[in-house]
């Protein structure tokens, strides 16, 4: 239950990163309430994670899959660059965050 509650921190994290680059356009308090709702239930999933998983390995995996999930949603929903530089460096970012995983 650890590791989906990780996953979940990841995914809120993403989200609340999205919210926070939408707020820089539209000033709305919708979107302040979704960042604000996304980085809440991002650390508290973390910190229910952080429970049974080692510090050093939830919060760099939590790191990895904010870090990628927020390139990627940059990349499919912000027109950011789709660089393959940038597409193998999130990879190995991924790859690492799975390498945790498997050696934790």
């Amino acid at each position: 239950m650890a590791w989906f509650a990780l996953i979940v921190a990841g995914i809120c994290e993403i989200f609340g990163v999205a919210m926070m680059n939408k707020w820089q356009y539209e000033k709305k308090t919708s979107i302040m309430l979704s960042l604000i709702a996304g980085f809440s239930i991002s650390f508290s999933c973390l910190s229910y994670a952080m429970d049974t998983i080692p510090m050093g390995t939830a919060y760099a995996i939590w790191t990895g899959i904010g870090a990628s999930g927020g390139a990627l949603v940059g990349i499919f929903f912000f027109g950011e660059s789709k660089d393959w530089k940038r597409i193998i460096f999130i990879t190995m970012v991924l790859s690492a965050a799975v390498g945790l995983k498997l050696v934790s």
